[in-house]
């Protein structure tokens, strides 16, 4: 069965030019293997960006007034890459195929509220071994100044992406929206709240080294006439096969490794935070304490402070 894939990265404004060319196909050499240039042609966009992403980005702050502070360390764009299995498009056909990405297109417009002005590009490739689209767009979120209490457009990443389960909520909608309109497809895998990208994946799968050993090392037909070159090449087969085992158990212990970790980072951010909250709850709670002390008994707060320290540092003892 195939999957209806959706996966999300984040981008600061530093790496917005490489992934402007590489979407738009302005690189002249591709470290990507897979790119067939002769089949760049068929690739199309369903929103065109006609400048880079960043400049973009500022032409759309300066007419919506989008509010958040940006600086070097902010998130200012994502992008979607939204797929399914080779197998999957070839079944379907260039008619169906062309109707899955226009309706994850009108998904995402319509995801969280985003809107469709807010969609930098939608490219979809066509020259790799399996159909995609990259849809980059800017975490906007639609709420309520403080002080105005007027409604503004906000660049806002970490709200946008709000909730540890943000990603398995995304996966969900999207699975849904696919499904009721009529595409037959399983929900994609979850096996964290983060998605790992496809170069990463590559190199903490040893991909290249897998493919290398399946496109090198050709297995060649037994000549059934010849008893000695049957055992010779026998054991030339038993050993491509261990090497390929190898690596793929180093891919296998690779993954996990990585999500097991991802998975206690989440975890520690997530107890982080509510130790904050707790934290600033007892500072609160103490500074009340010594406040209703002083109109009480008339006592100094300082003196009173210079107590609770001294019979702590007792106790400690």
């Amino acid at each position: 069965m195939s999957y209806a894939i959706i996966r999300n990265s984040n981008y600061k404004k530093d790496n917005l030019a490489g992934l402007y060319k590489h979407n738009e196909r302005k690189n002249t050499n591709y470290s990507n293997k897979d790119i067939d240039k002769t089949k760049s042609i068929n690739n199309y966009s369903l929103k065109q960006c006609n400048t880079t992403y960043l400049n973009a980005i500022k032409i759309l702050q300066k007419e919506n007034n989008l509010k958040g502070r940006i600086i070097k360390t902010t998130n200012v764009a994502c992008e979607y890459i939204i797929t399914s299995d080779r197998e999957f498009f070839e079944r379907i056909g260039e008619k169906e195929t062309k109707r899955y990405f226009q309706t994850a297109y009108n998904f995402v417009t319509s995801y969280k509220n985003l809107g469709e002005k807010y969609i930098l590009s939608a490219k979809v490739h066509m020259d790799e071994s399996t159909p995609h689209m990259h849809l980059v767009f800017i975490p906007v979120i639609h709420t309520v100044d403080k002080k105005t209490g007027k409604q503004i457009d906000k660049i806002a990443c970490s709200e946008f992406w709000k909730g540890q389960d943000s990603y398995r909520q995304l996966q969900d909608a999207f699975y849904k929206y696919i499904s009721d309109n009529g595409f037959d497809l399983e929900r994609g895998k979850s096996r964290g709240s983060k998605h790992i990208d496809t170069e990463t994946l590559k190199q903490i799968t040893n991909y290249d080294n897998i493919k290398y050993e399946l496109e090198h090392n050709k297995v060649q037909p037994i000549n059934t006439n010849n008893k000695a070159l049957i055992l010779k090449q026998n054991k030339e087969l038993v050993t491509y096969t261990n090497k390929l085992k190898l690596q793929l158990s180093k891919s296998y212990c690779a993954i996990e490794r990585v999500e097991k970790l991802q998975k206690e980072n989440d975890n520690i951010k997530y107890e982080n935070e509510k130790l904050k909250t707790e934290n600033n709850k007892l500072k609160n709670y103490i500074e009340k304490t010594f406040e209703i002390v002083k109109h009480l008994f008339n006592f100094p707060i300082n003196s009173f402070k210079n107590i609770v320290d001294n019979f702590i540092k007792h106790f400690e003892r």
